[in-house]
């Protein structure tokens, strides 16, 4: 799809500026933060009362039974155009759109986007000299998303990526579709007391999920308009599978003052980090950074003291959980400003700053900031990522949430990816020594052991170098309450790209458990990682808190001097990479 920054920059603002407007119209006042979830009935909506419904299943009903089954993207410049052409007739592909029987899947193009320096893996090599873009095509029907790159220069379909139980950020016209579903529901109308218009909705096109329905475990595409009224907001949960609303959820908020500020979505500044790659070398560091599509700031070729550490580390994904019972919230991207659907963008370019401990320079870091345009106002989100360089070579990707989010009963779950650059061996602490793991697996904080040193895991490179790896337990002085993360170890396979390129979402929402998505990636049987080259996923779990004097993963408006100013309380995670000492 193409889409223009200024286009971008209307479509961000309008999403966000309907934030407060709900506010005017009176509330169900007796509506309580833990009211359940309302199912809404199964019927499909009538068409002929919901336009942009209606032209989408028409649109539906005639990719059916074209060749090949795909519904098509439009709106798009000749290149782009091009590149859907190639993809969609690639031979390769075509049964892939069709079941065994040749009846036809549901699918559809969510996005053409030109691939960029932090896209390129091995297979993709060849899109540093030629054209490339990558085209992205959900199945419905299996909930699978193919990503496909095309070399426009030729012609020709260079790699094919098929990604299970995967989904793509949703095009412009879904967006509005799910508005319109939301705001004249029935549902919704009584929740609220009052009918809203469609434009009222936020974070409309963010991927959500609902325990009791079909869309739990992301088993169909679903979405969460949100209403703002007054210190609660109502999650209308809409089903695009199936295009109706399947139920209405009252989330607790809090009571805030304006935004403090607004933010230009787009700048010169930080899109010129958003097509090509920066080189930093520094106190004995080198390497590259780069801002993406929707895997926030990410960070390549990395070295310490000229011996390669890491292949690339970035974040994937952000799952925003609000009911432990209901299982229901958002799967977040963070990413840059434009050909990108990530729900909170970069505003300012990446900072480069000082570490100190103990009032000495002790090393330097790489911040990026994610923002919604209004917060803190309910349903925004202001997200911190930082990359923790020390002169003693120490290492930490950390992760923040500054709140506030659409509830105050959430847990919020980062997910890291750090590909290392060398073969090597990780092992775990078994409460006497290191014990090698020889295969794919994962581990959560409840069976975790720590060393000595103050370490759970610990990694041998054949360069030599050797790291132990600490998880966030609230000892890093940040703030940071604990992480109680899940470690995942998967086998690198460059040749069918499992996360080296921007990422799709991964994982649902809203699971409490370790299915957060990187388990996808540990084969069956699980593969050898014994000296061979290992991806790390690391996935912490933060709770938020806003009782006063407590807060965390939480931020105000407060009134100061007669102006309001934001409060900020953020709840930092990441693990740290340290030189090991001895055997």
């Amino acid at each position: 799809m193409q889409r223009s920054a200024l286009y971008r920059l209307l479509l961000l603002m309008m999403l966000s500026a309907c934030g407060s407007s709900p506010a005017q119209h009176p509330t169900t006042a007796s509506v309580a933060a833990e009211t359940p979830a309302i199912l809404a009935a199964e019927i499909t909506p009538e068409a002929q009362t919901y336009p942009l419904l209606a032209a989408y299943q028409q649109a539906i009903n005639q990719a059916l039974t074209a060749t090949p089954p795909v519904l098509t993207l439009g709106s798009l410049d000749s290149q782009q155009a091009m590149a859907q052409i190639v993809a969609l007739n690639e031979p390769k592909l075509q049964g892939q759109f069709v079941d065994q029987t040749g009846t036809p899947f549901r699918n559809e193009v969510f996005g053409v986007v030109p691939v960029r320096e932090s896209d390129i893996i091995e297979a993709t090599a060849a899109c540093l000299q030629v054209s490339c873009y990558r085209v992205e095509v959900y199945n419905f029907a299996l909930n699978l998303t193919l990503a496909i790159t095309v070399d426009i220069s030729n012609q020709k379909v260079i790699v094919v990526e098929r990604l299970a139980n995967s989904q793509p950020d949703i095009p412009e016209h879904l967006t509005a579709v799910a508005r319109e579903i939301a705001s004249n529901a029935a549902e919704v109308e009584q929740a609220l007391g009052y009918k809203p218009t469609s434009d009222q909705a936020v974070m409309a096109n963010t991927k959500t999920s609902l325990n009791a329905t079909r869309c739990e475990r992301s088993i169909h595409l679903c979405v969460a308009p949100t209403f703002v009224a007054s210190e609660r907001a109502l999650w209308a949960i809409v089903d695009l599978t199936d295009t109706r609303l399947v139920g209405v959820r009252w989330t607790n908020v809090g009571a805030t003052g304006p935004a403090v500020t607004e933010k230009g979505m787009q700048n010169e500044a930080v899109l010129k980090y958003c097509d090509h790659t920066t080189r930093l070398e520094r106190d004995g560091w080198a390497f590259d950074y780069m801002l993406t599509s929707s895997d926030g700031l990410r960070i390549s070729d990395v070295s310490y003291q000229g011996k390669r550490l890491f292949k690339s580390a970035k974040l994937v994904d952000w799952h925003v959980n609000y009911s432990e019972r209901d299982g229901f919230g958002y799967s977040d991207a963070v990413g840059c400003p434009y050909f990108s659907q990530a729900a909170v963008i970069a505003v300012e370019p990446p900072m480069i700053g000082e570490i100190r401990e103990n009032d000495q320079v002790v090393g330097f870091q790489l911040v990026q900031e994610f923002w919604s345009e209004l917060w803190p106002e309910p349903c925004n989100y202001y997200y911190e990522q930082a990359f923790y360089f020390y002169f003693d070579g120490r290492f930490r990707p950390a992760i923040a949430s500054v709140g506030r989010g659409c509830g105050d009963d959430g847990t919020y779950r980062p997910v890291t990816r750090i590909s290392l650059a060398e073969t090597g061996t990780i092992s775990a602490w078994d409460g006497t020594q290191w014990q090698a793991w020889e295969t794919e697996q994962w581990q959560g904080a409840d069976t975790r052991k720590i060393n000595p040193d103050g370490a759970e895991y610990r990694l041998d490179l054949t360069n030599g170098e050797s790291y132990t790896i600490a998880t966030g337990r609230g000892q890093f002085d940040d703030g940071g309450r604990g992480d109680q993360a899940y470690v995942y170890a998967t086998l690198d396979h460059p040749e069918r790209d499992e996360g080296e390129s921007d990422m799709v979402t991964i994982g649902p929402c809203c699971n409490t458990d370790a299915n957060q998505g990187p388990e996808q990636f540990i084969d069956n049987p699980p593969e050898s990682i014994n000296n061979q080259h290992i991806v790390l996923w690391y996935v912490a779990q933060l709770k938020n808190d806003d009782t006063p004097g407590s807060q965390y993963c939480w931020a105000e408006s407060v009134l100061r001097r007669g102006v309001y100013i934001p409060e900020e309380y953020p709840c930092w995670s990441g693990p740290l990479f340290q030189p090991a000492r001895g055997q």
